[in-house]
This record gives structure tokens, sequence and C-alpha cells, in this order.
């Protein structure tokens, strides 16, 4: 399955501590002068952590990597609530760093402040398009590969029913449902098949969501409702939350997820790998690395960076244990699917499409 991109392998918590410096909440700012004369970055998270199974660990990992590769100073200040966020930034920006990279939509109007303020530091923000003169919007077209998804889960479904549900009715959410419920609408008009989804409406972009994206047990008492009802494959869009849909799988048997943002076969706890049946990647980390060197360099721009197929932005993760679920026509015929879509003849659309 050559299409497929591995992720990165996922650091643990206790390694990022070990090798940089992690502040959590409002502490105080680092020391600016311990990065005076060279190139400093600086990350702040929103509430959802720094391991969240999802794009504030991609993003660490992107920044940890351009650490190495091109030799700068890199550190997290991390956002345990909400009230954290804006003090948070504003704190990145007083560490003296050249480039602060936020994640998620609860951090705009942060950056956008902090941007205006500082035109002479350059952000980018990850998941949520924010104008400004010195800000990058780092952003996936993740229906694209959600598209592929769907396909796939209709394709190895045993009962005829898959579901889906949110964190939050959000852009960067819905997005990823659009996607995979077009994808089964393609499966089922290309085989003559039935298949349906529970979970989301695209019609009248409304569906399932459980209003946070840190409680665990929601997680696993919406899977539980869609599996009491025939779903056996479910794609949770909803960051930590997700994981207690993982612990509803491996409870139910017969069962498998599809995880979002890095590859849950890594990321989520090994007790889950044999449940696991792809995730759609948003490959965050590879773009931290390019806009920091653009940052570096003096090519950085505010043109949002924009994640697809083609560029490798996103991706489907490998099939790990359960490949033998995916028949060769089938793996086949997703291949078929991604070159439709990267050469354009194929267009995933959705309201929220970047």
């Amino acid at each position: 399955m050559s299409r497929f991109r591995t992720a990165r392998t996922t650091t643990t918590l206790g390694a990022i501590l070990f090798a940089t410096l992690v502040v959590s909440g409002c502490a105080t700012p680092p020391d600016s002068e311990e990065s005076e004369g060279s190139f400093c970055a600086v990350m702040v998270t929103n509430s959802g952590g720094l391991e969240d199974r999802s794009f504030n660990q991609s993003s660490w990992e992107g920044l940890q990597q351009a650490e190495g590769d091109l030799d700068i100073a890199a550190q997290v200040l991390v956002s345990e609530t909400e009230t954290d966020l804006a003090p948070n930034v504003e704190q990145a920006v007083a560490t003296g760093c050249d480039f602060v990279l936020t994640v998620g939509y609860e951090l705009a109007p942060a950056t956008a402040e902090q941007g205006e303020l500082n035109p002479d530091v350059d952000f980018a923000i990850v998941d949520e398009l924010v104008d400004g003169a010195n800000i990058k919007p780092i952003v996936y077209d993740t229906a694209q590969a959600a598209f592929l998804a769907g396909y796939l889960a209709a394709g190895v479904s045993e009962t005829g029913v898959v579901a889906t549900f949110g964190g939050g009715n959000q852009p960067p959410v819905t997005l990823f449902m659009d996607g995979f419920v077009d994808g089964v609408a393609r499966y089922n008009a290309d085989t003559d098949s039935s298949v349906e989804v529970l979970g989301w409406d695209k019609v009248d972009q409304d569906g399932v969501f459980t209003g946070d994206f840190e409680d665990i047990n929601k997680g696993r008492q919406t899977a539980q409702a869609f599996i009491d009802q025939g779903a056996d494959v479910i794609l949770p869009v909803a960051g930590q939350v997700g994981q207690g849909a993982a612990a509803a799988a491996v409870e139910a048997d017969d069962v498998s997820i599809i995880w979002v943002d890095n590859d849950g076969y890594e990321t989520l706890p090994e007790e889950y790998r044999g449940i696991v049946l792809t995730s759609v990647l948003k490959n965050t980390g590879d773009a931290v690395v390019e806009i920091v060197g653009q940052s570096i360099d003096g090519t950085f721009d505010n043109d949002a960076f924009v994640g697809t197929l083609e560029n490798g932005g996103v991706a489907l993760a490998p099939f790990h244990e359960l490949e033998s679920l995916v028949s060769a026509e089938l793996a086949e015929q997703l291949d078929a699917l991604e070159a439709e879509i990267v050469e354009g003849s194929l267009e995933v659309t959705s309201p929220s499409t970047p």
C-alpha cells in the first residue's frame, strides 16, 4: 500500500520534558536572553493539552523536528484551561522568540491580537484561518482523505452501518464528517450497496457532537449508542474524546475505528491497536518544519498553507493489523479514487473546505 504515508513516531511526554522546556498554564515566561543570537520558536497549545493524540501533539513534534533539523531553540506553553489561552500567547511573544505557533480555533482571537501588536514576529496558526500581515494559517482539506476513509469503511463493514461523531460543530470537525459521508455515498453508488451512515447529515450540516474534546467517557457512551444501532466502523472527530470510542470498540468485538489528525495506531494506547482500521492524517509536522524554515530564511508570508492529497498535507494511514479486512479490489479502488482527487477529475466538496 505505497500510497499511505506512515506517521512519524510519537514522542513521549517524558522525553519532551527532558529535551525541551515545557511551561504549563500561565507560568513565568523563560528568560529571552537564553535565545539571544539564535532563532527561537515557541508554541502555544489549546486547552486539549500537549499529548492530545491530535494536532497539539503533531504540531509539537514538528517544532521539535525543526529544532533538530534547523538548529533552532524551541519551547512550548501548555494551556490547561481556556483562561490560559490569551495570556499564553502574550507570554509567547514576551519570550522574544522570532516565531510563534498557535494551535486551534480557540487561539484565533489572541493570535490576531498579538499579531497586530507585534508586526516583527512571525505567527502561524494550525487549523484556523486568521487574517494578518504576519500570520500564516495552516489548514487542511481533510475531506479529501476522509472521503477515502468513508469509502474504506463502507467497503469493510459487515453490518452495512457505519458512524461518525464530532467534539463540536466547527468547520475543522465537520470537514472530516462531510468527506466521510460522501465516501460512503460513492461506495454505495459504485457497488449498488446501501451502507448507512449514523451521526451526520451533510445536507443539514447537523449531527452528533459530544460538546467537548476531552471527556473520554462521552466518547465511549456515544460510540456505544452507535454500536447498539449496528455500526461496526466509527470515525470520531473529537480529540481525546475519541479514545472512549476506541474503548467501546474493543469491548464490542468486530468493531473498528478510524482515527484523525495522526496515526491512532501509533498514538493511542497499545491495547487499541487491534481496532484501528486506519487514520485520516494531517501531516502537520511537515508543514511546521517548512514554515519555520521560511521564517528563518526571510521567505515567510501570510498565504495559507492548505494541506491536500496532492501535496501530502493529508493522507490515509496504513491499515496495520487490520489489513486483512481490505480486499485487493477495495485497495485498488482507493488508489484509483485518490488519483482522481489529485488530478482534479473527482472533487470532494464541503461548506467547510478551506
